[in-house]
């Protein structure tokens, strides 16, 4: 059974990434945490698969939360969905070997991200 943490401050950020994942594999089990501190405190009951990680969130960020998941979740594919498509982000992303994905959140996007889960 493939476990997917949506970790986002935007409830309804969240809610399309629950109801596009949940259109197209009915079968996971999707979680979902509102910020980094509260993925990183979900990770002691949870084992994700794959983490949709915004960027920008209030307290401990994306980027921020990235190592610590690693750690708990080592063989979690992670992807950071945000707003922010700088060069620079995407080549952070890069560098720590995580996916990216642009929003908004759309059912392309979600798509995109389990074909990209899928490899």
């Amino acid at each position: 059974m493939t476990t997917v943490l949506v970790v986002d401050d935007s409830r309804i950020s969240r809610m399309l990434s629950r109801q596009f994942l949940a259109q197209k594999q009915p079968s996971w089990t999707i979680a979902e945490a509102a910020s980094g501190e509260e993925a990183i405190a979900r990770l002691d009951g949870l084992t994700p698969d794959l983490v949709l990680l915004d960027l920008n969130m209030p307290g401990m960020g994306g980027l921020a939360a990235v190592d610590k998941i690693q750690a708990k979740c080592p063989t979690a594919r992670i992807t950071l969905l945000t707003a922010n498509v700088q060069d620079a982000i995407q080549d952070k992303a890069r560098t720590l070997g995580i996916g990216f994905a642009a929003k908004p959140i759309t059912e392309e996007r979600i798509d995109q991200i389990i074909a990209n889960f899928g490899k």
